[in-house]
């Protein structure tokens, strides 16, 4: 059961507001949010909902106006550059775009070594630096032989998005941000990248955040689902609660939009 686990990540009273007066957007409202070690959250919005917003103050990209966020049971500390460092072992992230993801003038073989440099490997000899690469490469379907000495802009997109998770299982962070991950790759990748990342939910016991607008991609994968309306947590509870059993009339428009495919598409509330 959850309540049986340990919080790794919490939020209590988290607010961002961005510009002053007339123009002031308040793009997270007072977000309260318990995420348990090892389980699979979804936080699920339209467009402008807040959610991105959320996930780079989860990430510590960007600063709080109001609340605080706990990691492990204190309250986190990201003051200085080596704090951050020491937060970002901890908890990394998979992006919607792999091509900005990336410093294209960096090689694949130091975005790798970065990688184990986090984790405290930097000393390890050569051929032990290339086994762990290979087998991370090997993990996602990829040849590290035919990747070594490349630039990420000669790879296509689905092996970037996969080349990430490699990344992750590189890093091995205890918290995994997935910001509408599978996006922009066609149906079958989309299903290999979820059973990666769930493959490696399992091995390392992490606990991973989906941000997304696919509500069936929520209820498919998640424990627990968060639902975001105009910077605001509406709805939460397990996927079954949510989404089976919903309550608030947003979250079952969000539903009822899903089109189905043996029935007549409703596009009036487009």
């Amino acid at each position: 059961m959850l309540d049986e686990k340990k919080i790794c990540l919490s939020t209590v009273g988290l607010t961002k507001v961005f510009g002053f007066g007339r123009t002031k957007t308040v793009a997270v409202n007072d977000v309260n949010m318990n995420l348990y070690e090892g389980e699979v959250v979804s936080i699920v919005g339209e467009s402008g909902s807040g959610k991105t917003t959320l996930a780079k103050i989860l990430l510590g990209l960007i600063s709080t106006t109001e609340g605080d966020v706990y990691f492990q049971g204190q309250k986190r500390d990201i003051s200085t550059h080596a704090k951050r460092q020491q937060y970002w072992k901890n908890i990394q992230a998979i992006f919607q775009d792999p091509f900005s993801s990336y410093n294209m003038f960096s090689k694949i073989d130091a975005v790798l070594l970065d990688c184990i440099r986090m984790r405290g490997g930097g000393n390890l000899p050569r051929e032990k630096k290339v086994e762990m690469m290979s087998e991370a490469c090997s993990f996602v379907n990829l040849k590290f032989e035919e990747l070594t000495n490349k630039y990420p802009f000669e790879l296509s997109g689905g092996q970037m998005q996969r080349l990430m998770i490699a990344r992750i299982f590189l890093l091995k962070p205890k918290i995994l941000l997935a910001d509408e991950p599978t996006s922009m790759i066609d149906a079958c990748s989309r299903a290999t990248i979820l059973d990666m990342l769930m493959q490696l939910r399992k091995e390392i016991g992490m606990t991973i955040i989906f941000i997304t607008h696919d509500i069936g991609l929520a209820y498919y994968v998640s424990d627990s689902v968060y639902i975001m309306e105009h910077g605001r947590i509406v709805e939460s509870g397990t996927a079954d609660e949510v989404i089976l059993q919903p309550k608030e009339p947003y979250t079952q428009r969000l539903i009822n939009d899903v089109p189905k495919i043996y029935e007549e598409w409703d596009l009036s509330t487009v």
